[in-house]
């Protein structure tokens, strides 16, 4: 067993991506961390959150739960929820505050901070921060990284010293998380495993076009109100308005870069209002994706965020197999 496993109390090394926006929910979270491993909510607007975190707890009872804090969204009140709710630990993402890290911290709950290279742990560790989550750029959705995990992990391994790393990045699979263990990281973050279960809250229509989806592409195309950039499968929008690398073409860049300011304001609550107005022929799209509920239409003009692992999967399974596939 890891130092990991130990102080959170997992019966595996296994842990669930915090996917943002409404597609990592209580109903994910709670079944991943019945099965054994971290489950974790992603961010939502914080009365939603505080909600959600609760009804995780209920649906598995005496199990840890995380919650996935974006800090281009972070708002007090994300922060006031953790701090009276105390979840098991809390992951930071593209973003740095010293005194979040204290507050939480301070609150008892442990602080994991997901990075994309060498300098980013060493200024996540100097916060006080835990430890450290290592992507590789295999990864899906948001992504830091910009060379493989091979490269990445041994190099964060390197500066971390007895802090637990976890290696986040291509992986789907058991042998995905012995690699990772072997090459000393203290656990696993899964993120399109996870998305491409029953539980997961994404669009059906969604689901259907990451599952073994070969054509993943790094972009900055769905980016009002963020700036870093993000794998996604390809669909009407990236054919359009992306060259054939992903990068975005100069009408979205221009239109992105002058709404910052203004997305920033946006309160997350309005996240949903936003997307339903997302046309092929405008390109102002956000980072929301489209979830169960939502207008089909809308999985050509939404990000369809998935790691280029999701070509070995090929099922859509319960977040308790999903958990057991990934167990060593």
């Amino acid at each position: 067993m890891t130092e990991l496993q130990d102080r959170l109390g997992l019966e595996t090394p296994v842990v669930q991506a915090g996917m943002g926006g409404g597609l990592a929910r209580s109903e994910l979270a709670a079944a991943v961390s019945a099965a054994g491993g971290l489950g974790t909510i992603g961010i939502l607007p914080a009365p939603f959150l505080a909600a959600e975190l609760r009804s995780a707890r209920e649906r598995a009872p005496g199990k840890p739960v995380a919650v996935n804090l974006l800090m281009p969204f972070l708002t007090r009140e994300h922060v006031d929820v953790c701090v009276a709710e105390r979840p098991s630990a809390v992951a930071l993402f593209c973003g740095y505050d010293r005194d979040l890290v204290a507050r939480l911290r301070d609150a008892g709950v442990m602080v994991l901070h997901q990075v994309g290279d060498v300098a980013g742990a060493k200024r996540a560790l100097a916060d006080g921060a835990d430890g450290v989550v290592v992507q590789g750029v295999e990864a899906g959705g948001h992504v830091l990284a910009t060379q493989p995990l091979t490269t990445t992990l041994p190099a964060v391994l390197a500066v971390a010293g007895k802090h637990p790393v976890l290696a986040a990045g291509g992986i789907v699979d058991a042998a995905d998380v012995r690699t990772a263990l072997d090459a000393g990281a203290s656990g696993v973050v899964a993120g399109t495993r996870f998305l491409l279960t029953d539980e997961c809250h994404a669009h059906p229509a969604y689901k259907q076009r990451a599952l073994g989806a070969h054509d993943t592409v790094v972009t900055t195309l769905f980016s009002l109100g963020w700036r870093d950039p993000h794998r996604v499968v390809r669909n009407a929008a990236v054919r359009r308005w992306c060259r054939p690398d992903g990068t975005a073409r100069t009408t979205p860049r221009v239109l992105t870069a002058a709404t910052l300011p203004l997305a920033r304001l946006v309160p997350m609550s309005a996240a949903g209002r936003m997307v339903a107005r997302q046309r092929l022929g405008v390109p102002m799209y956000s980072p929301a994706a489209i979830l169960r509920g939502d207008d089909e239409r809308l999985v050509e003009v939404t990000p369809l965020y998935a790691g280029s692992s999701a070509a070995r999967i090929d099922t859509i399974v319960s977040a308790r197999e999903a958990v057991q596939l990934l167990t060593p």
